[in-house]
């Protein structure tokens, strides 16, 4: 009996452990969110329905967001009238923002204060910490479905090809 008491626990702890260690993935549904642009307009992913939604999840001190965001500024003029949406998420405040932005350029719409979102993307380890690498992208399709994920440095090719292959549909 003490064994299968043993073998249940065992079981019970490695079941949390799974899914802890879980992630979205290409095909999941995008977890629904709002959030504030810097400009105080209110940003609401279920609102984008009918769109591409690009996520790009970033920190003023990170310095491959330093170097990837011109091409992803590039990116968005390219896709100005081709029914995608482009939302920069980070989760520092307006002033740390506004700071960082009196000296680097970014096209996307900025929403500052996006822990909550960042906690509903993130993947998590075994121990139940964040894992996000900056800077992270989502490419959500326009039925608000996971069709792209990637993180770190020189990702943007293929998140234009991901941009491209659903802005055409």
């Amino acid at each position: 009996m003490k064994i299968l008491a043993n073998i249940v626990l065992f079981l019970f702890i490695a079941s949390f452990t799974a899914v802890a260690q879980t992630s979205l993935m290409i095909g999941s549904p995008a977890p629904a969110f709002s959030g504030n642009g810097m400009d105080g307009t209110c940003n609401d992913l279920s609102e984008l329905r009918g769109k591409v939604v690009v996520l790009t999840f970033w920190s003023t001190r990170c310095e491959i967001c330093r170097h990837e965001f011109p091409k992803v500024n590039q990116m968005v003029k390219n896709y100005e009238n081709r029914n995608v949406v482009f939302l920069a998420l980070t989760m520092e405040n307006e002033a740390k923002v506004g700071a960082y932005l009196k000296k680097n350029q970014l096209s996307p719409t900025i929403l500052p204060n996006s822990f909550g979102v960042v906690l509903q993307y993130a993947d998590r380890t075994a121990d139940d910490r964040l894992d996000m690498g900056f800077p992270s992208f989502f490419v959500i399709d326009k039925a608000g479905t996971i069709q792209y994920r990637s993180s770190g440095f020189d990702q943007t090719a293929s998140l234009n090809a991901a941009i491209e292959r659903l802005a055409s549909k």
